[in-house]
């Protein structure tokens, strides 16, 4: 399906991305800190009203 090259392209570019993606995550990590606090709690809301949606589809199914 794929040639050697491409397998060897495709999982070098994988690894070059993630570590650059880290890189940078951590340089704005304090930025991340400072500005999105609590969020958290939004994610858990959103999370809580998917869960209550399937709830309530899966009792009057």
């Amino acid at each position: 399906m794929f040639s050697t090259g491409q397998l060897i392209f495709g999982i070098l570019f994988f690894i070059a991305f993630v570590i650059v993606i880290a890189y940078q995550y951590r340089k704005d990590l304090p930025l991340h800190k400072r500005y999105y606090k609590g969020t958290v709690w939004i994610l858990i809301a959103f999370i809580g009203f998917i869960g209550l949606i399937a709830a309530v589809k899966f009792i009057f199914m």
